[in-house]
């Protein structure tokens, strides 16, 4: 496999540090508000990303925190009149519940800027003795012009980053470019004793602190969104470098800005779209259809067209799933016939395109592809004969399931039957029945009282379809 490291900005082949396992880290969200669009492109991206690397048989060390001590943080707890740690909490749950709907899985770790003070304070105070960081009126600063490599992931000298950089005013600094490691307490503000001072971490530091406890003084993978870059990026490796002597992450992935409808996104602008927003309205599968349609370092227009494209090529995902599905049930007996069993020699040439486009820089648009391919040809395949048989259903379901579980569009329970009753109050058992009723009826040809059960099963939410196979039925 090849990724695009932005440290050397261009593809290397990707070879872990240890044998059979992946330690990665993603930048997660400051939670002081639900998690907007372009929130969750990375989040989306490198959860496809672990998801490849487990297919492929890595064990996976996914380590993704929450930033809940920030500045926006306090100023949104203060005007709520809540304490700050209630305040991002409630935001900690908001996360789970719109990633997960996402099809996103849980980090193995997810660590919280608050649960490492401790580890902050010690790396800081190895940045001072070694002359790397400096106190001043309890602040304390990183002196980036002790850093040799500082700007070598943004790929800009000292002057441009700093024309560039919104840097932060002080007197107390040194350097305009040096960056607060420990903020000073200020009054109604949430503090931690330190050798400074009563006070708080600065941003960057909290995830050179967490990816040292849980992924060790160098790993494999460090992902997030392109604003990243510079400054938090930069700073990470400046400090952590500094406090260990070694290579902080070996491999820098960054995926691309995405843009409302050509614009920048801004609240200003009136065109910053949150993710729950976005779902109530297009659903969460077709967000996450959106974000793996396109390779993962391409700039993306959001747009509600473009979502409602997602929608449609997810629609016929999960139409071609369920017509397989069916057929495991209501196709012919026996085993597969030749015919069949020529169309399931060619997976191995469908999984080793797939492959080859996932291996060259997680190219998930090509991917995809494929699958769209398998999918046209396993529909002629299905349609070629009288009656598919189970058993070429049951090897068809299982391969789309292999590859689709990589991309995890589908939304949960779509690989599953269920038997309970929905919103509607009727369950998969009571529908079968009418079903079955109907068949008697037609048999009888008593087509007005067919009709009569099939009006009744749509005003319950769940449409019919006649096919040469038998009846198939999806709520609606």
């Amino acid at each position: 496999m090849r990724l695009f490291n932005t440290l050397s900005m261009q593809k290397e082949e990707f070879v872990p540090l240890e044998r059979g396992k992946v330690r990665m880290y993603a930048c997660g969200p400051t939670v002081y508000n639900y998690i907007h669009i372009g929130n969750a492109r990375p989040i989306i991206v490198f959860d496809a990303l672990r998801r490849y690397f487990e297919y492929a048989g890595l064990d996976v060390l996914f380590v993704q925190n929450f930033t809940d001590i920030d500045d926006k943080i306090i100023a949104a707890a203060n005007g709520a009149g809540v304490p700050c740690g209630q305040y991002a909490e409630r935001f900690i749950t908001e996360y789970f519940k719109d990633a997960r709907a996402l099809g996103v899985r849980d980090a193995t770790i997810h660590p919280r800027a608050t649960e490492n003070i401790s580890e902050i304070i010690d790396i800081i105070s190895v940045l001072a003795a070694k002359g790397y960081a400096y106190e001043s009126g309890g602040d304390v600063y990183f002196r980036t012009d002790r850093f040799d490599d500082y700007g070598k992931l943004s790929h800009q000298p000292r002057d441009a980053l700093l024309a560039g950089a919104r840097v932060e005013t002080a007197e107390a600094k040194e350097n305009a470019m040096d960056f607060a490691l420990w903020k000073s307490a200020k009054p109604g503000e949430p503090s931690w004793e330190s050798p400074w001072g009563a006070g708080r971490p600065g941003w960057h530091i909290e995830c050179s602190a967490m990816t040292n406890r849980y992924l060790g003084e160098t790993f494999d993978i460090h992902c997030g969104g392109q604003d990243l870059i510079f400054p938090h990026h930069e700073n990470e490796i400046a400090q952590s470098e500094c406090y260990t002597g070694k290579t902080f992450a070996r491999y820098w992935l960054h995926n691309g800005f995405i843009s409302v409808n050509n614009n920048k996104m801004s609240k200003s602008l009136g065109n910053f779209f949150t993710v729950r927003e976005a779902a109530a309205e297009y659903g969460y599968p077709s967000i996450r259809m959106f974000m793996l349609m396109s390779h993962y370092r391409s700039p993306l227009n959001y747009s509600g067209d473009i979502l409602l494209q997602a929608g449609n090529a997810l629609e016929r995902l999960s139409t071609a799933r369920g017509n397989y599905a069916f057929l495991t049930e209501n196709g012919a007996s026996g085993g597969p016939r030749e015919a069949e069993l020529a169309f399931t020699r060619s997976f191995p040439e469908y999984r080793a395109r797939f492959k080859a486009a996932l291996d060259d820089d997680f190219n998930t648009a090509d991917a995809l592809a494929v699958l769209f391919e398998l999918v046209r040809d396993g529909n002629t395949a299905v349609s070629a004969g009288r009656s598919p048989t189970r058993a070429f259903a049951s090897a068809l379901i299982g391969f789309f399931d292999e590859l689709e579980g990589i991309f995890g569009v589908l939304p949960a329970g779509a690989h599953d039957s269920g038997s309970s009753p929905d919103a509607s109050g009727v369950s998969d058992g009571e529908i079968a029945d009418l079903i079955e009723a109907r068949r008697r009826a037609r048999e009888a040809r008593d087509w007005a009282e067919a009709d009569r059960i099939r009006d009744g099963l749509r005003d319950m939410g769940v449409a019919l379809e006649d096919t040469p196979h038998g009846v198939k039925w999806k709520r609606v």
